[in-house]
């Protein structure tokens, strides 16, 4: 497995420079400031990806929040994205509060659809979401972002908190594999 990871590390085309990506994460916040400043905003991280960019956005957001998790995944640590997986729940109520979800990728929009139908179930006032990339795909995604930093064309990526197989979630760059 690893000389696969480390052929992949080798071969994959630099789509967005860790400065880029930062700049990104800066401009997010900005928006983010804005809509949610006197909301008292419940900040969910979806697990594993979005921890990266709740890290990095975290810092940035200057009104009183609270944070927890959530994971409910697609992948497995696959490259194909299957059945929603219920890995972890908040620990936290929901009910009554502003949520932002923050998670690393906006894909076929499925799991993120599912996160925030699950928090409207259990009494949110208000779901926003934030990720750091978008993917343009050719036809409708079921939900869009609040809050999106970068775009990046239909292949599949790593870095910032996306991964290959598990690995690569720590490039700082966003990288598409060959």
């Amino acid at each position: 497995m690893l000389n696969e990871i480390q052929q992949i590390q080798q071969t994959s085309q630099l789509l967005h420079t860790e400065r880029q990506v930062e700049a990104a994460l800066d401009v997010m916040a900005q928006q983010i400031n804005t809509v949610l400043a006197d909301k008292n905003p419940l900040v969910l991280c979806v697990m594993n990806g979005g921890i990266v960019v709740a890290g990095k956005l975290l810092t940035r957001l200057t009104m009183p929040l609270t944070i927890d998790a959530i994971n409910a995944t697609r992948y497995q640590n696959k490259t194909i994205g299957q059945i929603i997986e219920w890995v972890l729940k908040p620990s936290v109520s929901i009910k009554n509060r502003t949520v932002l979800i923050v998670d690393d990728i906006l894909d076929e929009g499925i799991t993120l659809k599912a996160i925030q139908e699950y928090c409207l179930e259990q009494g949110a006032s208000a779901v926003y979401s934030a990720v750091l990339v978008n993917k343009i795909l050719d036809h409708q995604k079921p939900i869009a972002a609040d809050f999106v930093g970068l775009d990046v064309e239909n292949r599949y990526v790593f870095g910032y908190g996306m991964d290959y197989k598990g690995y690569l979630r720590n490039a700082a760059g966003i990288y598409a594999v060959p």
